[in-house]
């Protein structure tokens, strides 16, 4: 390494529930990417931004690659997946401590060619013997050929700085994209967008939130106040019972726990409005994905 300036896209990638994005939380330092324990909770490609002096690193967060469910909307997401391969400087391959297997494996030929890809195991916090993981790191590797292999727990932060030290070796010398205090490049609007969704996937039920989208249609800013008016997409009338709860009550608590969310990322206070709308079957239709902002 020289002393020049870095610069550089990192796409990560890997299966759902493998902790993409708590990763690019952790190593941006701040919020961008929603999480849960549900599949399919990151949708779209997100950049999260870390600028140091000696580098910055564009950090996308991709859908996790979707092998089931072939609706319209696993389709886009795995577009996103392909797109964020085709121009970047290192992949960042995040498999989950201790399992390996068919849907890890399919997203192996994606890899471009020339580009180095980092091994990031992920979880390892749920080992206290850590040598345990070499035999299946071993295994692994004998799938592909990886620049590096770095064992951390994004959760905990443990081994994201030997990471970022990692893959900064493979950044081309280049000067900033972004202005240092900027870490994503997603609107306020849509990061909007995104942390209600979250608060609905964690809260209401495992099959429910496959059908379910948030569509921000208004943002207005008056001074420090945002006025955001959004709509949480159903797919059945049923569904819209079951969102809005009991007199209200649990899409209330989760518009609370979304608008406290935003005004701590946004610096400054928020007032929500939220409603549900039933589009049926919107999950498979290429221009009701348009118009909620899927590519």
């Amino acid at each position: 390494m020289t002393d020049a300036f870095r610069t550089g896209y990192v796409a990560i990638v890997g299966r759902p529930n493998v902790g993409k994005s708590t990763l690019t939380n952790r190593l941006i330092g701040m919020k961008v990417s929603i999480t849960s324990r549900k599949a399919q909770t990151t949708r779209h490609r997100i950049q999260g931004i870390l600028t140091s002096e000696t580098a910055q690193l564009i950090f996308v967060d991709t859908p996790g690659f979707q092998t089931s469910h072939k609706t319209a909307l696993n389709r886009a997401m795995n577009r996103n997946v392909k797109s964020a391969l085709a121009d970047v400087n290192v992949v960042l391959f995040v498999v989950e401590a201790g399992r390996w297997g068919p849907a890890d494996r399919l997203l192996i030929p994606e890899f471009p060619e020339q580009v180095p890809v980092v091994l990031v195991i992920n979880k390892i916090d749920r080992f206290k013997d850590k040598a345990q993981l070499l035999p299946f790191i071993a295994g692994i590797a004998a799938d592909h050929e990886f620049a590096a292999v770095v064992p951390l727990s994004a959760e905990k932060g443990d081994g994201t700085n030997a990471l970022v030290t990692e893959v900064i070796k493979h950044l081309p010398e280049a000067g900033p994209v972004f202005d240092a205090d900027d870490f994503t490049d997603r609107s306020e609007r849509f990061l909007a967008s995104e942390i209600l969704r979250e608060k609905l996937f964690r809260n209401l039920g495992e099959e429910l939130p496959y059908g379910i989208a948030v569509e921000v249609e208004k943002f207005e800013q008056e001074g420090a106040l945002r006025r955001i008016h959004a709509a949480v997409i159903v797919d059945r009338d049923a569904h819209k019972a079951i969102v809005i709860g009991k007199a209200g009550e649990r899409l209330k608590r989760m518009s609370t726990d979304a608008r406290k969310d935003m005004e701590t990322l946004f610096g400054g206070k928020v007032w929500l409005e939220t409603w549900v709308k039933v589009k049926g079957g919107w999950a498979d239709d290429e221009r009701a994905l348009k118009s909620l902002g899927y590519d």
